[in-house]
């Protein structure tokens, strides 16, 4: 056992089962032993690869989807331009270089990252090197201003609750210890809680609900900027509509590994329900888009046509290599159909270019 597999045995030994939210914060964000906290996980070396290292394009598409909702707001100057989880800052490096298309908008931006992970801002400032960069650990301290943001794989990795229906009431899945005094999950006892109420009518006993309660703040916090001061935000991620089934998961070297066999030693993740950040962003006065598949808001954007150009002049291996990373980004075998978009824009305004607006039943 690690040494913070050591200090989660000791913490659930004295004060008794913990939260699996608890547990995922723990693994990814402990000062000393978090995942995100010792090591850079992104790419062929990491434990996964996000869209913006597998393409330029995928930056690039984004890019032109907020400088054309930009212009769409009648060019706001200044304006925050933020990514929150940001990554090594290179779907950043591909939004900045891409909107110098738009007359002023460069100079108009002043870029802010949102990344609690100092390893990380490091990487960041490397990637952007020469671009003013306001850092943020959370997004509650982001300007009072219009706010243009793209946030890519960043729910998924909120630490999640889980529920599992037993009659009219639900037990939480938390964390405990097994007869051998090792990290294992567990079920605390029947409760009935009032947010899970409207969730009785859909679902059966045995079925567990998902909730991420950090969410709900984090979509509010945007979406209250652009309702109050204009811009757009995208949301990308996997997962879907209305939370039902256990999606949290653990991932080493690209590979599926047990969640509680080394903690800190794994991406903890789970699928992102899109429904609660929908509604979180219309509460807080903005409007939500329909949520769209990754390959199709690509598409849209014209990903095809950029990929023909990037492809003149390439052969042999590249070319390969080119067209295996467009099919990837927008097939619906690969992340084209596992991949969502959803948009947060101002009332009275059309979504971004290539999302739609909802459309009422």
């Amino acid at each position: 056992m690690n040494d913070l597999g050591r200090l989660l045995v000791t913490r659930i030994r004295a004060d008794g089962p913990m939260r699996l939210s608890d547990y995922m914060a723990e693994c990814l964000i402990h000062p000393a032993h978090g995942y995100y906290a010792t090591r850079d996980p992104f790419g062929a070396r990491g434990d996964f690869t996000t869209a913006p290292e597998i393409s330029q394009m995928f930056g690039e598409m984004l890019g032109l989807c907020l400088a054309q909702s930009w212009l769409d707001q009648r060019a706001p100057s200044p304006f925050t331009l933020a990514e929150i989880g940001p990554g090594r800052g290179t779907l950043m490096a591909d939004i900045l270089r891409t909107i110098r298309a738009a007359p002023c908008m460069p100079e108009a931006a002043r870029v802010h990252l949102v990344e609690a992970s100092e390893m990380l801002r490091a990487r960041q400032r490397e990637t952007l090197a020469g671009t003013g960069i306001s850092f943020h650990d959370r997004v509650e301290t982001l300007p009072e201003a219009p706010l243009f943001l793209v946030a890519n794989e960043f729910f998924d990795a909120l630490p999640i609750r889980q529920f599992q229906r037993q009659g009219n009431g639900w037990r939480e899945r938390v964390v405990g210890l097994d007869e051998e005094g090792n990290l294992a999950p567990a079920l605390a006892p029947l409760t009935r809680y009032e947010f899970l109420e409207r969730r009785i009518a859909d679902t059966r006993d045995g079925d567990i609900v998902e909730v991420c309660p950090a969410a709900i703040p984090t979509a509010s916090g945007i979406a209250g900027r652009i309702a109050r001061h204009g811009g757009a935000a995208l949301i990308v991620d996997y997962g879907g509509w209305h939370s039902l089934g256990d999606t949290f998961q653990a991932l080493k070297a690209h590979q599926p590994v047990d969640p509680f066999a080394e903690p800190g030693e794994a991406d903890l993740t789970a699928h992102v329900d899109f429904e609660p950040l929908a509604e979180a962003a219309r509460a807080a006065g903005a409007e939500a888009s329909a949520m769209v598949p990754q390959g199709v808001l690509l598409e849209r954007l014209g990903i095809t046509a950029r990929a023909q150009r990037l492809a003149q002049g390439l052969e042999g291996e590249r070319l390969r290599s080119h067209s295996a990373a467009h099919r990837r980004l927008t097939h619906p075998d690969e992340m084209g159909a596992l991949f969502k978009v959803l948009a947060f824009h101002p009332k009275g305004s059309p979504p971004p270019p290539g999302l739609e607006p909802v459309t009422a039943p």
